[in-house]
């Protein structure tokens, strides 16, 4: 018999459907042996060499490993190692095989790759097995132990400078720095307001037309010249001018000058690889990166289609435009049979990857089963992943159709001294769009058949006032194209740096779900660039990845590369950590205590007020908590439940509270919920708000005990999209999750 070794439980049970008894399978859960957590674990004076170590959390699939091995009965000849096949996966193979043969020194092993989890693709990587590859995991631990030495040295530097609990990283260091740097372009932006002037022109009526009132369809001629000269954007400044143009050109005659007509084509997408899948479900869908590799993990590792699993795309985690000659085959097939033999292309359309730094290891993400339409899998999936797999399986089947064909006219007309252009352009026909729907919008602008000379009518002029707009913020989108774009990460980066520097508080999201830098965020981000430039410089950190690529390739040594960037690194660490100040903020506010100035500080809770006297003086404050007043007016009059006397705000020992008044009579007390603001979705008449056990915090409705319904954070008000239960956020990470804990619903 022969084991199978796969890193997630839900490809184990995917591949046991393919296999037969000769054959067991099992997973390792991840990986098995990594970096200790409460040390270093790299010495830097023998060569970088790692001292790893087994994490709590990998014992049991382990153990499940070593008893398939040693039992007697089941009498394993050899290992077959088959995590995915990139740097992880490499390096999970790598430290299975050490494991293993630490019981087992005799055993056979052969690790085996594949793109896609389907029957043929196993069975023709069990014919084709390899050694495991070095390189790859050399560039997997030079990877691991750059992101360690770098946090290890500057993570405490900074909590030590600004506070406990932050940190640092090759990667998301320079994320954190593009958000900041555009924060800072868009204020000090200054918005500057210019005009666009637009005729609202028809063709001259015939006198038939003028006999029985009919009207020909108006165009739209935007102004283009003044006196023979292109405008350019701000070239309208102000409304006076507009109006003077508006009022010449209303004493003017409007005449077609020249028509050009050409035929325009439209080529459809390559199929996706990880950053584009990425930045069109943020853009169309609405997903977080995470989220949207959580969701495509389940597609590839596989989804029950009557009662059978099976993977339904290919390895998501890719730069790759490359696909299986099978696959585009079986694509043009799909095409015939569902859109007709027009929409065929008379060869397959190939990609090139213009990415820096692109390793083309694996396919394109694309449909195992290009047969397999996203509407005859609907029934066997949840609403994100159909959403998901349909955007896959359109994009895949658009890039091998034709090319959308559009018949695109412009026409310049003249009107004294004035210039105006009308563009027109009809779908001839739909090619790829084909594939999106009748529901996909294509712009189209109708022109009626004009001639050159041809005098026109001057229905209205039209002036609009507009203002030029600051660069726009970062969305996930868009931050993971210029990451790309700078060759910095890879794919299997892009989704948790950015998760990082959310989970980290650098960064909030708005509501349009664009990157917002918070104060923390400035503040590291400025310490790190003034002090460590080259971590947060754009083109260090692409050379970086570029090195790794090289050790991945067999072209340099990993050792060497570590040692040319720790050097000069370390020595930095050293100098910087007695220069560098520990941050406070002087402010106009006195200690109440000792009537010292208090300074501004960031703890472990965020931003707090110090006595600038300490240690002296220890006295604190909260700058966020509320005034009486402001307490007094959202919980508004409240009497005891005892005597019913008025209650006031006291503060003791454990915060604030009401007291009644009638004390020492009267010694009743009441806590001062802080409310969610959303209301309860069970009973439909109390509110959320925040209670605490001996459990810690946690959130329930204040109606109880008539409603009994609590959930573990706070709601945001938002709906889960899978069951439409509330979206809470998890104390420990700030991480938005749906409330039911039966949906496993994350962002």
């Amino acid at each position: 018999m022969e084991l199978v070794i796969v890193e997630s439980p839900t490809k184990a049970k995917t591949i046991t459907h393919f296999l037969g008894k000769d054959y067991k399978v099992l997973s390792s859960f991840g990986h098995v042996r990594d970096l200790p957590q409460k040390k270093i674990g790299v010495d830097t004076e023998k060569d970088y060499q790692p001292s790893y170590s087994i994490p709590r959390k990998a014992n049991k699939a382990l153990k499940a490993i070593k008893s398939a091995i040693t039992d007697k009965n089941s009498k394993i000849e050899k290992v077959i190692l088959a995590p995915d096949e990139d740097r992880e996966g490499e390096a999970i193979a790598f430290h299975l095989k050490w494991i293993i043969q630490r019981y087992a020194p005799k055993m056979a092993f052969e690790r085996i790759t594949f793109h896609e989890i389907t029957k043929p693709a196993i069975q023709r990587a069990l014919k084709n097995p390899r050694d495991i590859d070095s390189d790859l995991f050399n560039a997997q631990q030079a990877r691991r132990i750059l992101d360690r030495l770098v946090g290890y040295n500057l993570s405490p530097l900074l909590w030590k400078k600004i506070r406990y609990g932050l940190s640092a990283g090759r990667v998301q260091s320079v994320a954190l720095r593009l958000i900041v740097e555009r924060e800072r372009e868009r204020e000090k932006f200054k918005s500057q307001e210019y005009w666009t002037v637009e005729a609202n022109l028809s063709q001259k009526k015939s006198s038939s037309q003028k006999q029985n009132g009919e009207e020909n369809f108006s165009f739209p001629a935007e102004l283009r010249k003044i006196d023979g000269k292109v405008l350019k954007k701000l070239a309208i400044p102000k409304k006076e001018q507009a109006q003077k143009i508006k009022q010449e050109l209303e004493k003017n005659d409007f005449q077609v000058s020249q028509i050009s007509k050409k035929e325009s084509r439209r080529y459809p997408s390559p199929p996706y690889k990880t950053s584009s899948l990425q930045r069109d479900a943020a853009n169309k869908l609405g997903f977080s990166a995470k989220r949207t590799m959580s969701v495509a993990q389940r597609l590839y590792e596989g989804i029950k289609l009557n009662g059978k699993s099976s993977g339904l795309i290919t390895y998501m985690r890719t730069d790759s435009l490359k696909i299986n000659p099978i696959a585009l085959k079986k694509a043009r097939e799909v095409i015939q049979e569902e859109f007709g033999k027009e929409y065929c292309l008379d060869s397959p359309r190939y990609f090139s990857n213009k990415t820096k730094g692109a390793q083309e290891a694996h396919e394109a993400i694309r449909p195992t089963f290009p047969q397999k339409n996203p509407e005859s899998v609907k029934k066997f999936l949840d609403p994100s992943q159909f959403r998901l797999y349909s955007l896959i399986w359109k994009r895949f089947i658009a890039s091998q159709m034709k090319e959308a064909i559009f018949d695109k006219a412009d026409v310049e007309i003249n009107a004294g001294r004035y210039g105006l252009k009308a563009q027109g352009s009809l779908l001839k026909f739909n090619g790829f769009l084909k594939v999106y729907g009748p529901n996909f919008k294509i712009q189209e602008s109708r022109l009626p058949d004009l001639e050159e000379k041809e005098k026109l009518d001057l229905l209205k002029i039209l002036t609009e006032q507009h203002f030029t707009q600051p660069p726009a913020r970062y969305t996930d989108a868009t931050l993971i194209k210029t990451l790309e774009e700078e060759g910095i990460g890879r794919p299997s980066t892009y989704a948790p740096t950015l998760n990082t520097i959310e989970a980290r508080g650098y960064t909030s999201k708005n509501e349009a779900k664009q990157y917002v830098p918070e104060e923390i965020g400035f503040l590291v981000n400025d310490m790190l660039v003034e002090n460590f430039p080259q971590i947060v410089n754009l083109k260090f950190t692409a050379g970086m990845e570029n090195d790794l690529d090289a050790i991945a390739e067999g072209k340099k040594e990993w050792v060497k590369v570590i040692d040319n960037f720790f050097k000069p690194f370390s020595q930095e660490i050293k100098e910087k950590s007695k220069s560098i100040k520990k941050y406070s903020k002087k402010t106009d506010k006195r200690c109440p205590l000792c009537g010292k100035p208090l300074v501004e500080k960031f703890g472990r809770f965020g931003k707090f007020y110090a006595c600038s006297g300490f240690p002296d003086c220890k006295y604190t404050e909260d700058p966020n908590k509320e005034s009486d007043e402001e307490i007094k007016k959202r919980i508004g009059d409240v009497r005891c439940d005892k005597c019913g006397a008025p209650m006031e705000i006291k503060r003791g020992k454990w915060g604030i509270f009401l007291g009644c008044t009638n004390y020492p009579k009267c010694k009743g007390i009441k806590k001062i919920e802080n409310s969610s603001g959303v209301k309860c979705p069970v009973c439909k008449k109390g509110e959320i708000v925040e209670k605490r056990s001996r459990k810690g915090i946690f959130w329930a409705c204040n109606n109880y005990p008539e409603c009994k319904n609590a959930m573990a954070g706070k709601p945001t008000g938002e709906k889960c999209p899978q069951c439409h239960s509330l979206i809470i956020e998890d104390p420990k990470t700030g991480q938005k999750k749906c409330s039911n804990k039966e949906c496993d619903y994350k962002e």
